[in-house]
């Protein structure tokens, strides 16, 4: 009988981020950057023990991302998965304490492991970090992916996302919102930029060019608090795939926005 993969978001967003991907026998996160305390109750309101997480993926070192890896890590002495550099990154980091090194394993994209019958499968991405990735998880037949914090994809993004049963991709900020809103000029370049986040209409795109037959659930992550707003997000998104020219409409898939303060419902593929 076919292994099922389960996909959840525990919080996503520029407050905190946090996803949990398992199997019926292994069950992992994706980035530490909400409390303890906050990560547990996600967890649990999908009926899933934190003290069963077999390791932590780190995309990379921003404190959106690892806020709450020191007190998880120290409590419940799970690994933490990430490149070389983003070790050296949370090494430095006073905010978060000193974590074990035995904890550390370190990885490089587009070398593949397992972690129980879980096969992780980092790629880059374009972000202002030190060496950033996004994780496709696949479990015999069925494939996840987390794909955030990219201020642009091309060719090898959209291949590390092929044939994908569910994913969480980035919708940040609504260009409009951003270019009229507070931010100072150099921060809405940063965002704006090759290594800054996909917009909601890149997001669009970028999912018109990996959508496929398989696809249970698409979740729109990480969306700005200041320059983007769910409905938004989703309805600039589904406008992309109705103008598109594949063959696939909007109501094929079911979409979803991530909530930055509510853990989403558990999606089973």
């Amino acid at each position: 009988m076919s292994n099922n993969i389960r996909m959840a978001t525990v919080a996503s967003g520029s407050s905190g981020n946090c996803i949990y991907v398992g199997s019926d026998n292994t069950h992992i996160l994706i980035d530490a950057g909400v409390s303890k305390k906050r990560t547990e109750t996600g967890l649990n309101n999908n009926d899933i023990d934190i003290r069963d997480i077999s390791g932590i993926m780190i995309t990379h070192e921003h404190i959106d991302h690892i806020n709450g890896l020191g007190v998880i890590t120290r409590k419940y002495e799970i690994p933490i998965y990430a490149t070389a550099q983003t070790l050296d990154e949370i090494e430095k980091n006073k905010k978060i304490g000193e974590i074990p090194h035995g904890l550390y394993r370190e990885i490089t994209p587009d070398c593949h492991f397992n972690v129980g019958d879980l096969e992780v499968c980092p790629f880059s991405i374009s972000h202002d970090a030190v060496n950033p990735v996004g994780y496709r998880i696949n479990c015999d037949s069925k494939s996840v992916a987390v794909a955030t914090d990219m201020g642009k994809y091309d060719d090898y993004i959209v291949s590390n996302l092929t044939g994908l049963d569910a994913l969480v991709i980035e919708a940040n900020h609504d260009v409009n919102m951003l270019l009229a809103g507070s931010y100072p000029y150099h921060l809405k370049q940063r965002i704006l930029g090759d290594r800054g986040h996909l917009s909601n209409e890149s997001s669009g795109r970028l999912i018109n060019d990996i959508l496929n037959d398989k696809i249970k659930k698409i979740i729109l992550g990480h969306l700005s608090k200041e320059n983007n707003f769910e409905d938004l997000a989703y309805q600039t998104v589904r406008s992309e795939i109705i103008m598109s020219e594949n063959d696939y409409k909007a109501d094929d898939f079911d979409i979803q926005v991530a909530r930055r303060d509510v853990n989403s419902e558990l999606v089973l593929v």
